[in-house]
C-alpha cells in the first residue's frame, strides 16, 4: 500500500465528489476522481489506488457493474471498495455487497462515519498488502531454496563421482598425486603412452620359507607390517605403486604426474625403505622370522597406462626397464639396492655406492653395469 494512500472517488455529482475529497483531504490522504463509471473503471485499472469511494447511480456504467468489473479482473490486486449512495434500502445494501463490495455508506454521509470506515478499510487493505509481500517473499525464498537444492545436489554428485574416482585411483597412485590426476580432469593422462621412467622393485629375502613354515595368520601379520610400513613411504615420495604381489612391489616414478628428480626420489625412496624394513626385521628376527630386503632401480622408457576391466583396473610399465629393476631386486641380497649406471650417475652427488661390476642378468642378453648404494651422503639424511 502507497504512502499516503491513494484514494479513487467516483461519483457523478461534483458537488458529492467536493464534499470527500475535502473530508478525506484533511486525513493526508492522496485523492484522484472518475465522474462516471467507465472513467471509474478506467482509472482504477490504471491507478490501482488503495481504496475506492464508488457511487452507486452513476452514468454509463452503475456502480454495482463497476464493482463486479474490479473485484472479477484477475489481474487487479486487492482494491476495497466503499459503494456510497442514497439507496439505503436493505435490498440494495444485500447486492451492493454480493456484487464486491466491501463496505456501504448511504448519503448524505456521516464525516465521523467515513473517516473511520475508510481507515478501517485501509488497515485490511494494508494488512493484505503486508500478507502479500511476504507470500511473495517466501516463493521467492522457496525457489531459490528449491535452485539451491538442485544445484546442491548436483554440487554434491559431482562430489561423490570425485571422490569415488580419486578412491579408485588411490588404489595404485600416492594420494596426493591422484588428486593431482583427477583435478586435472584429463582422462588420457592414464591411457597408454610412452615415457622415460625410474623403476622400484623390491621385495623380502626368505619370505618363501616363511611362508612354508610359519601359520597363515603369521604370514598376513607380517604382510600387513610390511605393507603399511611401504605404503606410507611410496606415498611419502609420491610415487605411483605399480603393482604389489605378496612380498613384491613395484614403484614408478615421473608418470603419470611428471617429476624432475625420478632417479633421485627412487633411491632416497628405496634407502628410507631399506631403513624401515631393517627396523622390522630385526623385530621379527625376535620372534623366529629370519628376512631380509632387496631393491633393484632401473631408469628407461617404458609404454604405460590402465589395463584391467570394468571394476578393476591396475596402472601398468610394459618394457625392458621394468625387466630390468625386476632383474636386479632379483640379484640384490639382503640390505642391497642395486642400481643401473644411469641411475647411479643421477645421483652420485648424494649417495655413496660400491660398484660391482658387470652382471649378466637372467632374461638380458647384454651385461649390466651394477652399483649398489650404500647410504646417502649425511647432508642428504633426514634431520
Amino acid at each position: 500500500m502507497r504512502s499516503p494512500p491513494l484514494i479513487l472517488i467516483a461519483d457523478d455529482n461534483p458537488a458529492n465528489v467536493d464534499i470527500l475529497r475535502a473530508r478525506l483531504g484533511t486525513q493526508g490522504y492522496e485523492i484522484v476522481t472518475a465522474t462516471d463509471g467507465e472513467e471509474a473503471l478506467t482509472a482504477a485499472r490504471q491507478r490501482l489506488p488503495d481504496l475506492i469511494l464508488l457511487d452507486v447511480m452513476m452514468p454509463k456504467r452503475d456502480g454495482f457493474e463497476v464493482c463486479r468489473l474490479l473485484k472479477a479482473d484477475q489481474a487487479l490486486p486487492l482494491i476495497p471498495i466503499i459503494l456510497v449512495t442514497a439507496k439505503g434500502d436493505s435490498r440494495d445494501i444485500v447486492a451492493g455487497l454480493e456484487c464486491g463490495g466491501d463496505e456501504y455508506l448511504t448519503k448524505p454521509v456521516d464525516h465521523a462515519a467515513l473517516t473511520a470506515r475508510v481507515k478501517s478499510i485501509l488497515r485490511i487493505k494494508a494488512l493484505h498488502d503486508t500478507v502479500q509481500e511476504q507470500a511473495a517473499h517466501l516463493r521467492a525464498q522457496t525457489a531459490a531454496l528449491s535452485e539451491l537444492n538442485r544445484t546442491l545436489e548436483q554440487r554434491v554428485a559431482e562430489q561423490v563421482a570425485e571422490i569415488e574416482r580419486v578412491s579408485r585411483l588411490k588404489w595404485f597412485l600416492a594420494p596426493q598425486v591422484a588428486e593431482s590426476v583427477v583435478s586435472a580432469g584429463d582422462p588420457q593422462l592414464l591411457e597408454s603412452h610412452r615415457r622415460d621412467v625410474a623403476i622400484v622393485f623390491c621385495d623380502l629375502r626368505g619370505f618363501t620359507a616363511l611362508a612354508e613354515t610359519a601359520e597363515p595368520e603369521e604370514v598376513m601379520q607380517v604382510l600387513r607390517e610390511y605393507h603399511a610400513a611401504l605404503g606410507e613411504i611410496i606415498h611419502r615420495f609420491e610415487g605411483t605403486l605399480e603393482r604389489f604381489l605378496g612380498d613384491g612391489l613395484m614403484v614408478l616414478f615421473n608418470d603419470p604426474i611428471p617429476c624432475p628428480d625420478p632417479a633421485m626420489r627412487a633411491v632416497k625412496m628405496a634407502v628410507s625403505m631399506r631403513d624401515r624394513v631393517m627396523d622390522l626385521t630385526n623385530r621379527w628376527r625376535m620372534h623366529g622370522r629370519d628376512l631380509g630386503f632387496g631393491v633393484g632401480i632401473a631408469q628407461g622408457y617404458a609404454t604405460l597406462g590402465r589395463i584391467g576391466f570394468e571394476g578393476r583396473f591396475d596402472y601398468a610399465a610394459i618394457g625392458t626397464v621394468a625387466n630390468l629393476a625386476s632383474r636386479l631386486c632379483s640379484e640384490a641380497k639382503s640390505g642391497q639396492i642395486l642400481v643401473t649406471q644411469r641411475i647411479l650417475t643421477a645421483v652420485e652427488d648424494i649417495v655413496e655406492a660400491e660398484p660391482l661390476g658387470q652382471v649378466s642378468l637372467k632374461g638380458l642378453s647384454q651385461v649390466v653395469h651394477v652399483h649398489d648404494v650404500r647410504q646417502l651422503r649425511s647432508a642428504e639424511l633426514p634431520a
